[in-house]
């Protein structure tokens, strides 16, 4: 029988199914961190049990935590408290792989997984965080977990769960200059909404994909929860064996040579039914901005706010209440918008290639004296390396400060909150109602975007087809 990839990777995972029920699916990593595992390891210390696997878990602070003065005691007493215990369980149950506040391995955690080498080809990964679909771009099967299901895999290194349907979205042509991934991942989501991929474990393939780069195929990954969907997979090939190779915890010598072989098997078979299939143009997609409250609600940049006609009869009264909370209207261009805050971070774009195409585009020039802008690497060895290319230099000469490694500004649950009534162009993944803080207005955007909001503001961008204010390319 031919099998896609998920089919293969699940299968390969499966310990025991119950009739007409759930499956016990067997867990090769565990991501935890200090927001939704307290609960779980006092559920362990409730009925006497210890971590079954602890080196299969990577415990690193990150949600609530602050982005600067790192070095210092935190002042919040409730991100206080989350990382006092945090460290208290890792201590506890002896948890070898625990990256506190300050370690050089810290970060967010759908970063340090890929950097560190602990995500690979063929693995099913869980984390209490519904974006831990970033290592699907390794060819994994990752999805996020709830507090229960936590103590669940610290316990027995297992869970139970029903099986998802395969969908296979492709991606034909090529994607034009200018246009990143994060473009790519909010097109998709405009045109499928946010509930078009609800029940479905989802597959990229295409041309389009096979050209994006590791970091660029974790944004893809990342945002499959937005429109819905369980998770989100690319098949493993060379782009990403060259990046796991030599890295600290993947496989070396004998074992790596083994696991090639491993992984050069996991890919759909010809022939293999999915039970959705979808194919969309690159060609056709422009830079992507967001104009309502939920990441389903994009449009290209150079575009206008649909009008009420263009929505279904049934959602006009949601989606009248979204543009009152943005304070945009029907029929309007979001180039016409004002700008208050930037933020460049988040486990979907704060990686080093999203502070490349940041730098590039602000070299020479200099942040708009009415922008706040928050850039925030994704994790210490981001922010080594953003001193070591020299980018460090390129944006404080343009203006800008660098913090400290954290969710920052992805969340309203640390000290980098948008003020209420200010918009902020985010590179991050969800603009719900508060989401980056109460009564915030978020604009979704990639890295490029946001760089020239930063600038110029975006009431002041003029796009030329697929190119953002000038004729140079940026990417």
């Amino acid at each position: 029988m031919k099998k896609t990839l998920f089919d293969k990777i699940w299968d390969a995972h499966v310990v025991s199914e119950v009739a007409n029920g759930p499956t016990q699916l067997y867990i090769d990593r565990h991501f935890c961190h200090e927001v939704t595992s307290p609960q779980a390891f006092n559920g362990l210390r409730a009925r006497e049990l210890k971590v079954f696997r602890p080196e299969k878990t990577t415990m690193t602070a990150d949600h609530n935590t602050p982005t600067i003065n790192q070095d210092q005691p935190v002042k919040d007493p409730i991100s206080r408290n989350q990382l006092d215990t945090f460290a208290r369980n890792a201590a506890e149950f002896n948890m070898p792989l625990f990256y506190p506040l300050g370690h050089e391995k810290n970060g967010v955690v759908h970063i340090i997984g890929p950097e560190n080498g602990f995500t690979q080809p063929g693995m099913t990964i869980v984390c209490g965080d519904s974006h831990t679909s970033t290592h699907g771009a390794f060819g994994t099967i990752a999805f996020g977990i709830g507090t229960s299901e936590v103590e669940m895999v610290l316990a027995t290194q297992c869970i139970l769960q029903n099986r998802p349907k395969t969908m296979r979205i492709t991606f034909s042509g090529k994607l034009e200059k200018n246009v990143l991934a994060k473009d790519l991942a909010l097109y998709m989501i405009s045109k499928l909404t946010t509930g078009g991929a609800t029940g479905y474990f989802v597959e990229y393939a295409g041309e389009a994909i096979r050209n994006l780069s590791m970091e660029e195929r974790m944004t893809v990954c990342n945002l499959s929860i937005e429109m819905g969907a369980r998770g989100g997979l690319i098949a493993p090939d060379e782009t990403t064996f060259n990046y796991v190779k030599d890295r600290e915890f993947a496989p070396k010598g004998e074992e790596w040579d083994k696991k090639m072989e491993f992984w050069k098997t996991l890919k759909t078979d010809d022939d293999a039914v999915f039970d959705s299939e979808l194919v969309f143009d690159a060609s056709e997609i422009e830079p992507m901005v967001t104009y309502g409250t939920n990441p389903g609600m994009g449009m290209g940049i150079s575009g206008t706010i649909p009008t009420l006609d263009e929505i279904d009869e049934a959602g006009r009264i949601s989606y009248m209440k979204s543009l009152d909370y943005m304070g945009f209207k029907p029929g309007e261009k979001m180039l016409d918008k004002p700008v208050d805050y930037v933020f460049l971070g988040s486990c979907t774009n704060g990686r080093i290639e999203d502070f490349r195409i940041f730098a590039n585009y602000v070299k020479g020039k200099k942040k708009a004296d009415n922008i706040t802008a928050w850039l925030v690497p994704g994790s210490w060895q981001v922010e080594k390396q953003i001193r070591e290319e020299g980018l460090y230099e390129i944006l404080t000469e343009a203006g800008f400060q660098l913090r400290q490694p954290g969710c920052s500004a992805c969340l309203a649950m640390n000290d980098d909150k948008v003020p209420a009534g200010k918009y902020a162009v985010s590179t991050s993944n969800r603009n719900f109602e508060g989401r980056q803080g109460p009564g915030a207005r978020t604009i979704l955007a990639g890295p490029l975007v946001a760089a020239a909001a930063a600038v110029l503001g975006m009431n002041k961008l003029q796009p030329t087809g697929n190119r953002i204010v000038d004729n140079t390319t940026y990417h």
